[in-house]
């Protein structure tokens, strides 16, 4: 599936978009806080993203 660069932008000003690769720092996982739970940001080798508690 390809998605219409003009679609892509109008997402991601509508709301905010995070570069996935940029949260890891070029890794592979992030930890992320929400309401003072950790979850666990992992971006596989087939290149998915996946958030656990």
């Amino acid at each position: 599936m390809t998605i219409n660069a003009d679609f892509t932008q109008a997402l991601s000003q509508a709301l905010p978009a995070h570069d996935a690769e940029t949260l890891t720092e070029g890794g592979r996982q992030a930890h992320i806080l929400l309401h003072g739970q950790v979850y666990t940001l992992r971006i596989t080798r087939a290149g998915k993203l996946i958030l656990t508690k």
